[in-house]
């Protein structure tokens, strides 16, 4: 068994530049990237080919519900196996298993079995839970069922968390204030995230003195920017939070993308906010129990509302490059170094001693190979080592 892995041939996106002529060195962890290797019987290394393909860190998706037919909220161990198994074939390779607003004893059953199951997945690795509700505000619930919104409730995540990274809540709501304060000062590790909310501009920038330091899908399930009323997303434009945006074309504008590059640069994260129907053909699924309809790239509810989306992270990044002044390297950045800074985590860079979650993709973002801490988890027919 070969000590370490060595990728030649590749354009490696590190320290905010492309660089060829390298050698990306890794087991676990990334060793080192360097000019040439020595190869010998007594430390054999592994040589994957990257063939002149595009090798980044593995992307990071901070608000994924579902994919591949199961859901975060199904709370079986085969449903994140499932989920953590389809991943890597968009290019994500660690995310955070995102709950959604139903009742106190589903959300206590999904993370009950996150919090007993998730770390034995052997795909995308599942790095912790981000709770989108119930705290949130009833009159911007999207695709949430507003029946279960409910209080700001620590109780009912205490158990969890050592799983619990990230909370979108209606910063307005009854009793979030004491929350937000409660949970900055004894959590402060934990993205406290304003979404499903009716946050006025000044709302929303005394939210951040709290401890809101993110916005949840900015332009959807809040108010409409208006020029007398900037809300929640004019707010964010002034501030220096950090927020995320799907970037399926169907959220979001393509002209609405690119004017959030330009006002947010590096506080923007791409997320695919997918449900179960990602990665699957179009046809009817469930969102929290509700019935969804998918054509193409939309989800939608029996009224007509966005459920979700269907969108893969690959898919996000080429949209961007398409449709905005975003670079590669943009891009790139801000679905593995951003994400992962916002979370404290030693991933999202080609940098010495961190994780080794690696990703192979051509120039239109077509994923080759996913690697997570060091093994190959995904490996296109065509890319053969």
């Amino acid at each position: 068994m070969p000590n370490s892995t060595a990728i030649i041939n590749a354009k490696l996106i590190t320290n905010d530049e492309v660089v060829s002529d390298k050698i990306l060195l890794f087991d676990s962890k990334i060793i080192d990237i360097v000019d040439d290797i020595m190869l010998s019987d007594s430390d054999p290394i592994e040589i994957i080919d990257a063939k002149g393909a595009y090798v980044s860190a593995g992307f990071i998706d901070l608000h994924i519900h579902g994919s591949g037919g199961v859901d975060v909220m199904d709370a079986t161990p085969e449903a994140l196996a499932v989920l953590s198994d389809t991943l890597p074939r968009t290019g994500t390779t660690s995310f955070l298993a995102t709950t959604m607003t139903m009742s106190g004893k589903a959300i206590d059953k999904a993370l009950q079995n996150i919090q007993k199951y998730g770390d034995n997945v052997k795909g995308a690795e599942i790095i912790g839970v981000h709770l989108e509700g119930p705290f949130i505000n009833a009159e911007k619930h999207g695709a949430q069922d507003k029946q279960f919104v409910q209080t700001a409730n620590f109780q009912l995540i205490e158990k969890y968390m050592d799983k619990v990274k990230m909370i979108t809540l209606a910063p307005e709501a009854e009793g979030a204030e004491a929350f937000i304060k409660y949970m900055q000062q004894a959590y402060p590790h934990v993205i406290l995230s304003a979404g499903h909310t009716a946050l006025t501009y000044e709302g929303a920038k005394e939210s951040f003195t709290w401890g809101i330091s993110h916005v949840t899908h900015l332009f959807n399930a809040m108010p409409a920017y208006h020029h007398r009323k900037p809300g929640l997303v004019g707010a964010v434009f002034d501030a220096n939070v950090s927020c995320d945006i799907i970037a399926d074309l169907v959220h979001t504008h393509p002209s609405t993308l690119a004017l959030a590059h330009k006002l947010k640069q590096d506080k923007l994260i791409l997320v695919t906010d997918a449900m179960r129907a990602g990665c699957m053909k179009s046809g009817s699924y469930d969102l929290g129990g509700r019935s969804v309809k998918v054509e193409g790239r939309k989800a939608l509810l029996e009224d007509g509302t966005l459920a979700g989306s269907v969108l893969k992270m690959n898919e996000a990044l080429h949209n961007m490059i398409l449709h905005t002044s975003m670079s590669r390297i943009e891009a790139v950045n801000a679905v593995t170094k951003i994400p992962a800074q916002k979370l404290g985590l030693k991933k999202g860079e080609l940098r010495a001693g961190y994780d080794a979650d690696i990703v192979l993709f051509d120039e239109n973002f077509k994923i080759s190979c996913s690697i997570v801490s060091g093994e190959i988890k995904y490996n296109d027919e065509v890319f053969k080592f």
